[in-house]
Parts: C-alpha cells; sequence; structure tokens
C-alpha cells in the first residue's frame, strides 16, 4: 500500500533519449514527479502532456525533476513524442502492469480503436501523478480510475510553491 512519508516503490525506466530514470538514482532539489499515462492511444494524455511540456521550465525552476511513463513500447513512446511534439518532457516507455498495480494503478482493458484511430494495449494503467521527496518517499500520489480530470498543472505549480515556502509536510500519514 503506497503510503505518503514512507519509501515510494522503486521506479525504473528506460528513457527515449537514452539512459534511464530511476528514482533512488535522483536527486532534485524539490521533488521528483512521475507523471504516468495511459500511451499513445489517449487524447486526453496528449493534451495532458502538452501542457505539461509547455510548462516544463516552471517546474524546472522548483526543483522537480519531472518523468513521463506510460506501458507502451519503445516505438509506441516514441510515436507519442514526436506526434505530441513533446521536446521538454522526459518521456520512458515500459511501465509494467505489475509496477502499475505496486503503485496502485487501475487497469484497464481495450475497448479497440479510440477517437484518434489508435488501438487500445490489451491492458494498460489508468494515469497517475507521484509526487516523491528528495530522499525517495512518497509526499502525494493523484491516481484517476478515468482519463478525465486530472491534477490541474497550474494548481500543482501553486501547490508546489506553497509546499516549498511553509515547508509543509505530507499528509495523509495516520
Amino acid at each position: 500500500m503506497l503510503k505518503t512519508r514512507h519509501p515510494a516503490p522503486e521506479m525504473s525506466f528506460p528513457l527515449l533519449d537514452g539512459g534511464t530514470w530511476t528514482l533512488s538514482e535522483r536527486k532534485p532539489e524539490s521533488l521528483s514527479m512521475v507523471v504516468t499515462y495511459r500511451g499513445a492511444h489517449c487524447p486526453l494524455c496528449r493534451n495532458y502532456l502538452q501542457d505539461l511540456n509547455r510548462r516544463m521550465s516552471e517546474f524546472k525552476a522548483r526543483g522537480v525533476d519531472v518523468v513521463a511513463v506510460s506501458g507502451d513500447g519503445k516505438e509506441r513512446a516514441e510515436m507519442a513524442k514526436k506526434d505530441w511534439e513533446l521536446s521538454e518532457v522526459p518521456v520512458a516507455y515500459g511501465l509494467s502492469i505489475e509496477k502499475a498495480r505496486e503503485l496502485e494503478l487501475p487497469i484497464s482493458t481495450s475497448r479497440g480503436k479510440t477517437s484518434i484511430g489508435i488501438e487500445e494495449p490489451a491492458q494498460f494503467s489508468e494515469p497517475g501523478l507521484f509526487l516523491m521527496k528528495p530522499d525517495g518517499t512518497l509526499y502525494a500520489a493523484y491516481i484517476q480510475t478515468l482519463p478525465f480530470a486530472r491534477p490541474p498543472l497550474d494548481q500543482l505549480l501553486k501547490a508546489i510553491d506553497f509546499i516549498k515556502e511553509k515547508d509543509y509536510p505530507a499528509r495523509g500519514e495516520a
């Protein structure tokens, strides 16, 4: 079970631009942020990651180390990065169903082609957003059962400012 103020599950994903993003090796000034998305088939994921791409300099300025990952393989992740014009967001791939379950992400099954004409994988995780402190402990988790109504990134940036300014502790620890 995920619990704030406790170690987050280890996460390690290959990056499209080379190398590997591994939580235990990250040394962010403020927070590590893992954005899990459904995959290249999801138009709402496209919109969310394009917004994140536009705001990457704001997250970097706040000392937040960001990565986006899905269960897609390398080819589909490359397609999403290119088609969605994600020049600033580090994109990883290969989030396994087992790791998604460990992160408590809901798992969905394919309904065929989406509105953008791309086939859904047989199984894939629904979206989530995880914030971890530099020591690897979980600060916050936003887990969705549907692709709709994700944490608005402008509000998340304001929350990060408040967290830093007030040294606000992770909640939900009891």
